[in-house]
């Protein structure tokens, strides 16, 4: 049904965005650096998870924006999303990879994921950017334990199923200053979500043009059965990045 719901919302927006389409095709490539602080639980579906303690890990994303002047035709993003973490637990008591498991077991978690967006340019002019869209987060990620007491020993679980989301993106300059805000969204309407927001900076030059931005950014997973593993992350902190237009 979710899929429905967005897939009637981007014809809905395709036909109301003629006005704001781009002149030429133009293209966005960008990268953010992300200090994160991370929270995680997880186990075999079906069975309690279990927390671990996590430090701050840096992160990376990379995308990639095609926008184009054919109205009724959304614009295209892929974003890669490099996330990955590690925790312990001294006194667990968990099960996973159809394993039982007690004592001290350090949690070894890939989370990285790639988003494919699709969207509508419904506003673009000197002072307001707004985006509408849908987006799938696909996983390729793992979750592993490694328990104390099995030096080397290695128990896992891949993700490779994906998660289908509404998006959402705003922008407001300030005129003559190079200066603007952000708003960037991404959720399933319940538990799982992915959000930036923050201020940045415009240069133009004959060359290309060019953004600085920092901001702050939250992505927060929860499901009980994906692709056999229940589990809840949570990951949190500042970003700083660029993004190049040609």
């Amino acid at each position: 049904m979710k899929k429905l719901s967005y897939a009637a919302l981007a014809v809905s927006l395709g036909l109301s965005s003629a006005s704001a389409s781009a002149d030429v095709i133009g293209f966005k490539v960008g990268g953010d650096y992300w200090k994160a602080d991370s929270e995680m639980a997880f186990a075999d579906a079906g069975t309690p998870r279990q927390t671990f303690e996590t430090d701050s890990e840096s992160q990376m994303s990379l995308w990639l924006a095609i926008e184009h002047p054919v109205p009724i035709l959304p614009n295209v993003m892929i974003r890669e999303n490099r996330i990955e973490t590690k925790g312990y637990a001294d006194n667990a008591d968990m099960r996973f990879d159809g394993q039982d498991f007690t004592g001290g077991v350090t949690a070894d978690v890939n989370l990285s994921n790639t988003d494919f967006i699709l969207y509508y340019e419904l506003l673009d002019n000197d002072l307001i950017e707004l985006d509408l869209g849908g987006a799938y987060k696909r996983f390729h990620s793992d979750f592993a334990i490694l328990p104390d007491d099995e030096v080397g020993r290695r128990y896992s679980r891949d993700l490779s199923s994906g998660v289908a989301m509404a998006y959402a993106r705003s922008q407001v300059k300030v005129p003559g200053f190079g200066l603007y805000g952000f708003v960037d969204v991404m959720t399933d309407g319940s538990k799982n979500y992915d959000y930036q927001g923050g201020v940045g900076w415009i240069f133009d030059t004959i060359a290309l043009d060019y953004k600085l931005r920092v901001g702050y950014r939250e992505m927060g997973f929860e499901d009980t059965s994906f692709d056999s593993v229940n589990a809840k992350t949570n990951f949190k902190g500042a970003f700083a990045g660029i993004e190049l237009h040609f």
